[in-house]
């Protein structure tokens, strides 16, 4: 059983969203989808500054399995990215939720977040695809 921290928020294509006391929201790949990739090798991120619509391509993560497009969980400008997974992208299995984080953005509207899903309903959702 994959973790799903309650904290957090997340969306169907398997990327989770905390909301940080600065406003911004940070972003990364669940527990559950980084058990479906396997090894991470490889990640490639948004350039700061660049503004993402919901839903929108905007990372690549690479396993020895297969590659995976990251989606965009909200719009908004991405204000700052995790250069420790580009060097070492292992960091995502290892801590998906902590040091595997990828990219933070400052949301495009306040109830962005809200709209996402809670961790009952994302572990239904992971349920239902095992």
């Amino acid at each position: 059983m994959s973790a799903i921290p309650a904290d957090l928020r997340y969306v169907k294509t398997h990327e989770w969203l905390r909301q940080e006391s600065d406003g911004s929201v940070t972003v990364g790949v669940t527990d559950h989808a980084q058990h479906l990739l396997g090894d991470m090798v490889f990640v490639e991120l948004p350039e700061v500054d660049t503004s993402l619509d919901a839903d929108a391509e905007c990372a690549v993560v690479e396993s020895v399995k297969a590659a995976s497009d990251v989606y965009a969980p909200i719009g908004g400008r991405v204000v700052e990215i995790n250069g420790a997974v580009v060097d070492s992208p292992e960091l995502i299995n290892r801590d998906p939720y902590g040091a595997g984080w990828l990219f933070r953005l400052q949301p495009e509207s306040r109830g962005a977040v809200d709209d996402c899903l809670d961790a009952e309903r994302y572990a239904a959702l992971v349920a239902e695809e095992e």
